[in-house]
C-alpha cells in the first residue's frame, strides 16, 4: 500500500520505521569530533592521577597556617620546589612547605596550597601571611573522575568538551557511529552546473550547492556524490543505482511531478523501489516522496529550491538523528509572537519564510514562490502555519529555525 497525503509527522514516522542504525567504527580520537559515541566510555584511571596544585604557591599542612596574618606570619622551612611534570619525593615534616607551580604534584602529607601572593616568596624559609583551609587550591586524586566512573554515556555527541573528557583519561581510539554518507542527484536537462556556459533555456544548479552546504555544515554527515542528471531514463537509472551503491542516504531533486519528463517515479518503479510515502499535506513541496532501494532511503524533493530546502529540513535531519542515535541534528522548533499581517488562508499546511528576532517573528518578503530562493537570505526560519489560518498582529505561531550551521 502506498502512503499518500499524510501529515509531515506521519510521513516522518513511516520513513524512520524503514531506516537502520549506522554501523559502529573505531576512529582515532583526533578524528572523532562531531561524531556520535557508540558505547559507554568508562574511566580506566583517576583524574587527576596525583594530588595537584591549582596555582603557583607553597604546599603546606593547612592546620599549621592557623592564625597567620601580616603582623603575625607563620614561618615554614622550604624543603624544595616542584614544577609541573617533575617528580621528587619530599617527606612531610611539621613546620615545612614545598614550593609548587600550577599543575605540580603536591607531596604526601601536605593538604593545601597557599598562593605565592600571600607569602614573602621565600626560598629557604617562607613567611605565610594568611591561614588556609584543608584542600584549598588543591586538586585531590580522582577529583574529576575516578577509576570505573562513567566518562561519557553511549550516544553522546562528541563536541570539543566531550573530546577533552576522553583525552583526559587517555582514550586514543573511540567507537562511533559511521558518518552518514549522502549522494545528491539534481535532475533536469535544463540544469547546468555553475562554472559552465549557460545555454538558452537552461538554469544554474542551485539545489546541489545548497544541500551540500547544509550537509557539510554538520559533522558526522558527508557528501560522497553530487551530480546533475539529465531527464533521460537510462542515465537517471544508472546514476541512481550508483548512488544507492555508494551512499547510506540518497537525495534527488526534481522530476517527481506529472510532467512529460518527470521520470523519477518510473525509474524507481523499474528498480523495484519500496514506497515509503507519496506526497504530504504541506506546501511548498507537496509532491515530495520517499522510497527504499536495496535497503537505502531515497528522498525525492521538488526541483524548486525553497521547496527542496523546506522538505530537506523536515525529513533528512530526523532521519540522520535516528540513524546515528543523536538528537543534535534536529532543528529547533519554538513559539513566537507574529508581527504584521498575513491575510491569506491556504488550503494546505504551509511553511512561510520569515525572520525571528527574540520572541517576535515577521515576514520580511513579499514573494513566496517556491522557485524563489534569493529572498530567503533575509530570513532565518519558517512559520509553520495550519491550513485555513490567516494571521493578525500579536498572534502566537509555531516557528521552525532553519537547520543551517556555519561550514
Amino acid at each position: 500500500m502506498v502512503i499518500t497525503n499524510k501529515s509531515v509527522e506521519e510521513s516522518q514516522e513511516y520513513l524512520l520505521s524503514c531506516l537502520q542504525k549506522q554501523p559502529v567504527i573505531i576512529v582515532p580520537l583526533d578524528q572523532a569530533g562531531g561524531l556520535v559515541l557508540a558505547k559507554d566510555m568508562i574511566s580506566s584511571m583517576n583524574l587527576p592521577p596525583y594530588p595537584k596544585s591549582a596555582m603557583d604557591g607553597y604546599a603546606v599542612r593547612a592546620e599549621e597556617t592557623l592564625g597567620a596574618d601580616r603582623e603575625h606570619p607563620v614561618i615554614l622551612d622550604v624543603q624544595g620546589e616542584l614544577l609541573a611534570g617533575e617528580y621528587k619525593e619530599y617527606i612531610f615534616r611539621p613546620g615545612t612547605a614545598v614550593r609548587v607551580m600550577t599543575g605540580a604534584m603536591v607531596p604526601d602529607g601536605y593538604d593545601a596550597v597557599i598562593r605565592q601572593e600571600d607569602t614573602d616568596y621565600g626560598e629557604d624559609q617562607v613567611a605565610i601571611y594568611t591561614s588556609i583551609m584543608s584542600c584549598n587550591n588543591y586538586c585531590r586524586i580522582g577529583e574529576d573522575l575516578k577509576t570505573g566512573d562513567m566518562v561519557l554515556p553511549k550516544n553522546t555527541f562528541l563536541n570539543p568538551l566531550a573530546i577533552a573528557s576522553l583525552a583526559g583519561v587517555g582514550v586514543d581510539r573511540v567507537p562511533v557511529y559511521q558518518p552518514v554518507r549522502v549522494a545528491i542527484l539534481a535532475t533536469g536537462s535544463e540544469v547546468t552546473n555553475v562554472g559552465q556556459k549557460l545555454a538558452p533555456g537552461h538554469i544554474y544548479n542551485t539545489n546541489s550547492p545548497m544541500l551540500e552546504s547544509a550537509i557539510r555544515g554538520h559533522q558526522g554527515v558527508e557528501v560522497v556524490l553530487s551530480r546533475v542528471v539529465p531527464d533521460e531514463e537510462k542515465q537517471l537509472e544508472d546514476a541512481l543505482r550508483y548512488a544507492v551503491d555508494i551512499a547510506d542516504f540518497v537525495i534527488t531533486t526534481g522530476g517527481i511531478c506529472v510532467g512529460k519528463k518527470d521520470l523519477l517515479p518510473l525509474v524507481l518503479e523499474k528498480m523495484e523501489a519500496e514506497p515509503v510515502f507519496r506526497r504530504a499535506d504541506i506546501q511548498p513541496g507537496t509532491p515530495t516522496m520517499a522510497n527504499m532501494v536495496k535497503g537505502k532511503p531515497v528522498l525525492s524533493l521538488s526541483g524548486n529550491p525553497f521547496a527542496a530546502l523546506i522538505n530537506f529540513d523536515l525529513y533528512f535531519w530526523p532521519a540522520v538523528s535516528y540513524m546515528t542515535n543523536c538528537s543534535d541534528y534536529q532543528g529547533e522548533v519554538c513559539r513566537a509572537v507574529f508581527r504584521g499581517c498575513y491575510p491569506q488562508k491556504n488550503t494546505h499546511r504551509r511553511m512561510i519564510r520569515a525572520e525571528l528576532r527574540g520572541n517576535e517573528v515577521r515576514i520580511p518578503v513579499s514573494v513566496h514562490s517556491s522557485s524563489v530562493i534569493h529572498n530567503v537570505t533575509s530570513c532565518n526560519c519558517m512559520i509553520d502555519l495550519e491550513p485555513g489560518r490567516s494571521l493578525e498582529d500579536g498572534e502566537e505561531v509555531t516557528v521552525r529555525i532553519f537547520n543551517l550551521r556555519k561550514c
